[in-house]
């Protein structure tokens, strides 16, 4: 017969939905219906196939066969289908229906039927690439990638024109394959016979530094430089492996690549996010404004130029930046609305300030946008406007609820209503009673509240639940010692939260303090000079001005105290220390 063309398929397939049961057809699927049943569903006899074989009396089994087949697909018997498909298929060899049966056995997830059908489809339409595309597809998808080099440089070989694209995407086909050594041999040996191309060098670095070859991989990407010079491409790669291990050389490489190639956008681009990675600001900004006079519209562009400039003072322009951002096609505006929010609060503009932060959505900037505009109110006197907003948010944020609360009683307790404060973290503690940051904070104030049985049950609980919390080691044994009990068990806890976050300013602190209540000033002074110079904090130069004082060098405890005082004039252990040591 002739061979069954799609249209045909379809054609006879589109009576599927007047089929009512498969219960009796069943029989026929496994060969077992008897001649007259095959006989009442003979079509006339067609011409015969080009290879002489004898198909007639198959069409209309085929065509039932076919339209059964889909009929247990649309209603779940994936199995069956593909099982009757793969039947259909073998039998006839015709490319259309191996084609179909091919897909339905992918649907049925029967990977190891697919990859016979896929072999057989190879076999009966050899330069078929569609055929060939979905054998290797399956070989890689299973991870039998042995043998399997002669069919992609036969597949690449067939599209001459392509080839550079197809070697330089060679690599995706492979994502997924967990023997990053075999797909590198894989497409070596793949890419041998286009070692004229530097795409196919540039193919095999990519898989050696998915196999971790960094050296390898380098000798690759630099051999496909000097067969392309100005290939951007390999630039990028060979700067990505070298940062593995030096920024300064991927910097280097690329700064190198921008002299012999001024005009290379996606490079310079490169090399101003690394410079950034390495906090040297003014010549990324330098980068990136001069890509902005080529690319003003590009928002990689004038986003890192906005925040550059924010990070080096220069607010005119992050402003006018971040409102061109917003005038361009983004799929989340928040980031710009965020800083333009900042940008206004720093220039002591609230009602403006309040409105961008009003426009931020979800995302990474949502959490700061609510809290900076909860202390805008607040500061204007709204305190309790303000509050409302940090609930409103945690009602329509539920996931947020822990860091809102925290920031209303933060709220509350700049506001002096210790009280109040607590019991905001209280009513959430009910709610989540072994949330480490609500222990946390309620423990610090409670200390502030002179409940120190819930200070210690508090911090212990957390030490529990975080077995390796620096900070409760810390506040539990500072408790201590600020109050000048139990000096030895303090010690040992803040040696532990020492051993956790040895360069701690605070914890330093801490060690300094607890030293100068057990007696040992030149130990105290020692961490707590250690501890100034780590974080400039008005309670540690009260601390350090202590230990000063006792041991005799008062002008040198003054002017520390009084510096900090500069800073902080309204810390109260700063101020009560010069009280008790300064005339």
């Amino acid at each position: 017969m002739k061979p069954i063309t799609p249209s045909v398929l379809c054609a006879a397939l589109a009576l599927a939905a007047s089929v009512p049961s498969l219960a009796a057809d069943e029989a026929l699927m496994a060969g077992q219906a008897g001649p007259a049943a095959r006989q009442s569903r003979k079509a006339p006899p067609p011409a015969p196939r080009p290879d002489d074989k004898d198909y007639s009396g198959l069409s209309a089994q085929v065509v039932y066969q076919a339209l059964l087949a889909e009929v247990a697909l649309q209603r779940g018997r994936s199995d069956f289908a593909s099982d009757a498909y793969a039947d259909l298929a073998r039998r006839t060899r015709d490319p259309a229906i191996i084609a179909r049966a091919v897909e339905v056995a992918g649907q049925a997830r029967r990977v190891e039927l697919v990859l016979a059908l896929a072999r057989l489809w190879v076999e009966v339409e050899p330069d078929s690439k569609r055929a060939q595309q979905v054998l290797v597809g399956v070989q890689i998808m299973t991870n039998q990638l042995d043998g399997l080099a002669p069919q992609l440089i036969g597949m690449l070989e067939q599209d001459r024109a392509a080839l550079p694209a197809n070697l330089v995407a060679l690599n995706r086909m492979f994502a997924r394959s967990p023997d990053r050594q075999a797909v590198l041999a894989l497409v070596s040996q793949v890419c041998a016979p286009f070692f004229g191309l530097a795409e196919a060098h540039y193919a095999v670095a990519v898989a050696a530094s998915s196999a971790g070859q960094e050296a390898r991989a380098l000798a690759e990407a630099r051999q496909a430089l000097e067969l392309r010079p100005d290939w951007e491409a390999a630039a990028l790669l060979e700067a990505q492996i070298l940062a593995a291990k030096s920024s300064a050389a991927a910097i280097s490489a690329l700064q190198g690549f921008i002299a012999r190639h001024p005009k290379s956008p996606d490079v310079q681009l490169q090399l101003a996010r690394l410079l950034v990675g390495e906090k040297r600001y003014s010549e990324a900004k330098r980068h990136f404004e001069q890509l902005l006079v080529s690319y003003p519209n590009n928002p990689d562009v004038v986003f890192p130029v906005a925040l550059l400039a924010l990070q080096e003072n220069d607010v005119a322009l992050a402003e006018k930046q971040l409102k061109h951002l917003l005038t361009l096609e983004l799929p989340n505006k928040s980031a710009p609305y965020y800083y333009l929010g900042q940008i206004a609060e720093d220039g002591k503009r609230p009602d403006e300030a309040l409105a961008w932060y009003g426009q931020v959505g979800p995302g990474e900037q949502y959490l700061p946008a609510q809290l900076r505009s909860a202390a805008i109110v607040a500061r204007s006197g709204k305190l309790e406007e303000a509050r409302a907003m940090l609930r409103q948010a945690a009602e329509s944020r539920p996931e947020l609820r822990v860091q809102l609360a925290l920031a209303e009683a933060a709220l509350l307790r700049d506001a002096k209503q210790t009280e109040a404060a607590q019991a905001v973290l209280e009513r959430e503690l009910q709610r989540q009673p072994q949330q480490p940051e609500l222990l946390y904070e309620s423990a610090l104030l409670a200390e502030k509240l002179g409940n120190m049985d819930v200070v210690e049950s508090r911090l212990r609980k957390l030490i529990e639940l975080q077995p390796n919390s620096a900070q409760a080691y810390n506040a539990l044994g500072y408790s201590y010692a600020d109050r000048n009990i139990r000096l030895e068990e303090a010690r040992q806890l803040i040696e532990k939260a020492l051993q956790l976050a040895p360069n701690d300013g605070f914890i330093l602190d801490s060690m300094g303090w607890v030293l100068y209540r057990q007696g040992d000033l030149e130990g105290a002074l020692d961490y707590l000079q250690r501890a100034l110079a780590q974080r400039q904090d008005p309670e540690i130069a009260a601390h350090l001005g202590e230990v000063l004082w006792t041991l005799g060098r008062k002008h040198e405890a003054q002017r520390i105290m009084l510096e900090a005082q500069k800073k902080d004039p309204s810390h109260e252990a700063l101020n009560e220390a010069i009280r008790k040591f300064s005339p």
